[in-house]
């Protein structure tokens, strides 16, 4: 579902992401991690179409995003760390917005909206205004316009970022649910790109680890951890050595 091979991103003279390659199946739900400015978000903007990468390809569900970005994007879902909503629209307008603009047929907007608002707990608040909402439901908004078009891979960026903790266990669930395998829409592949440890070991099957821009783990969870070892401890290895390269983005 995801190729990379080799994506890299300069900013003048500034290596943001490094020659990062790897795959992602059917079904892989994929930890996305590293510390503030590791090249996270960098490499979440390439893989959506967002900003183009300076060196690299790049394949969503076999379309190239470089060569046939409109297939690509069609694929994907994405919440970026700050959700794409307009404060001023009610939450079903704004899906049947979005469910039209990813291409939904007009006979099947309908069900694909009603769809969206069920899975992501939104039936009390479906007819308020978003900007009327906590940030926890509008959080959850901004999952359901990534599902809406019912994608085959769904990219998260920091998607509990600034939440109190009773907002957060509610959108781990929620992610949780719709990342797993009795989901009636089939196997999604998820990136969950974040800095936060718990919210990789709640929720993500494989982490891959990057550090000043470039891969330095690439393993299932369940490898990582076996024996007692603690996840934490392997972050802090993998990004303490790789450290002595110096920083490479300011953003991530």
């Amino acid at each position: 579902m995801i190729e990379a091979r080799g994506i890299s991103k300069r900013y003048g003279d500034l290596l943001a992401v490094d020659n990062v390659s790897f795959s992602a199946e059917s079904g892989d739900v994929i930890g996305f991690l590293g510390p503030n400015g590791a090249g996270k978000t960098t490499t979440m903007r390439i893989l959506t179409g967002f900003i183009p990468a300076s060196d690299g390809t790049a394949q969503i569900a076999g379309h190239d995003i470089f060569e046939d970005p409109l297939a690509a994007r069609r694929a994907v879902g994405y919440l970026p760390e700050v959700p794409p909503l307009y404060p001023e629209m009610d939450v079903v307008g704004y899906l049947r917005y979005v469910a039209t603009l990813k291409d939904v047929p007009r006979s099947k907007r309908k069900a694909a909206v009603e769809r969206a608002v069920e899975r992501c707990g939104l039936e009390e608040v479906h007819r308020r205004v978003i900007g009327s909402l906590s940030r926890g439901y509008r959080q959850r908004v901004g999952l359901a316009q990534a599902i809406v078009h019912n994608p085959s891979v769904l990219i998260l960026d920091e998607p509990t970022v600034g939440l109190d903790p009773i907002q957060v266990r509610e959108i781990r669930a929620l992610i949780a649910d719709l990342t797993s395998a009795e989901q009636a829409e089939g196997a999604r592949t998820v990136v969950l790109s974040t800095h936060i440890l718990a919210e990789v070991e709640a929720i993500c099957r494989r982490v891959i680890l990057i550090n000043a821009g470039r891969k330095v783990v690439d393993s299932p969870l369940a490898e990582l951890t076996q024996g007692g070892k603690r996840l934490e401890d392997i972050f802090a290895r993998a990004t303490t050595a790789d450290d002595a390269a110096g920083p490479r983005e300011e953003e991530g």
